[in-house]
């Protein structure tokens, strides 16, 4: 009698479990929402794990935000038929990305290392933690936490509710905006359509959100309150940024020697943004220097008619529609100009 009231016990808790689930999924889906992969460290690693492909076969992406959504990477392979394997971390700079591939032996592929001047030339972006976090699993990962991560992956492609950025517990705390304790820093939250993930780490605005100029002028208020936090910084001392440069300089030579290939991008962005960084981050103490230094070859959005005309929703980011299209000349211009070859014969 006992363990057939404990069975149904169990049958009734399932049922509970499955209703509950479903009622959830449902009424997420109904609002809108759509599936979008978490970007944590096994998601990184699973990446990382990627970047030994013969350098015919992939070519890897590092940086901040701009090129995980300015690079279309289904327009991308289907123009190339080569692999776009995406490191890039939103908010942080990918110099410890760099050094940590610079100092991988069976590295010897093409990297591309996107800029943008205010993370990369600093001494510590808000977000480096993640990427640093992402580099030691890659290093320390487990086979049970392999694992893991594949069972989990499937289950994620199905299910809206899986997204802990936005509908787990603590996202749900977070959402309630209480006021944070005086010096400690809280991320700000983004609409949710603002940042939606695919499982390449593709990461991309929805049309939504690009025709919603509320929701547009809401990461706009976020890029001005994070600007006005980084101008009580200190600001970097020449010996500083020297010593960037002359790190940079040496990852670079360390991946060229083995036959690797390393380009920079400046990706684009517009409005007060792209004026505040001219002013900021001259070209020729930052972009111009840092191609200088490295002797690697280097693409800056301004000096390409194709690319140079691009109005971010945000200011910053470009949205999927003109990512597609950016990432169509960013091929032609890599291929003309740098002499990549890339374009697939079949396409």
């Amino acid at each position: 009698m006992e363990n057939k009231s404990l069975l149904k016990s169990g049958i009734l808790m399932l049922i509970i479990v499955v209703i509950t689930t479903a009622f959830c999924e449902i009424s997420l889906r109904n609002k809108g929402n759509i599936i979008s992969y978490d970007d944590g460290p096994p998601m990184w690693s699973d990446k990382r794990a990627m970047v030994y492909e013969p350098k015919n076969q992939a070519i890897v992406f590092i940086g901040s935000s701009r090129i995980k959504y300015d690079l279309d990477i289904p327009t991308w392979q289907i123009l190339t038929g080569i692999h776009a394997v995406q490191l890039a971390v939103e908010g942080s700079s990918p110099r410890p990305a760099l050094e940590d591939l610079a100092n991988d032996p069976n590295f010897k592929g093409r990297l591309i290392v996107d800029i943008t001047e205010i993370l990369f030339f600093s001494n510590g972006s808000p977000r480096e933690k993640i990427l640093k976090e992402g580099i030691k699993y890659f290093h320390d990962c487990t086979p049970a936490q392999k694992a893991s991560f594949f069972l989990n992956k499937p289950l994620e492609s199905q299910f809206v509710f899986l997204d802990k950025d936005y509908f787990s517990l603590n996202s749900q705390l977070d959402a309630l905006k209480i006021p944070s304790r005086p010096g400690v820093f809280m991320m700000p939250i983004f609409p949710i359509g603002f940042n939606r993930m695919t499982f390449d780490r593709q990461e991309y605005m929805t049309a939504g959100f690009a025709a919603d100029t509320n929701q547009r002028n809401q990461v706009k208020e976020i890029w001005q309150n994070l600007s006005k936090m980084s101008k009580l910084a200190p600001p970097m001392t020449e010996a500083e940024l020297t010593k960037i440069f002359e790190s940079v300089k040496k990852a670079t030579d360390k991946i060229k020697a083995r036959g690797g290939e390393v380009l920079f991008v400046r990706t684009p962005s517009s409005g007060p943004f792209l004026q505040g960084e001219k002013m900021g981050f001259p070209r020729e103490k930052y972009w111009d220097h840092l191609l200088a230094v490295t002797h690697c070859p280097g693409i800056h959005f301004l000096d390409y008619p194709a690319i140079d005309h691009f109005e971010c929703p945000e200011f910053s980011h470009l949205s999927r529609l003109d990512a597609a299209i950016f990432t169509k000349n960013f091929i032609a211009i890599l291929e003309k100009d740098k002499g990549w070859k890339l374009t697939n014969p079949k396409k």
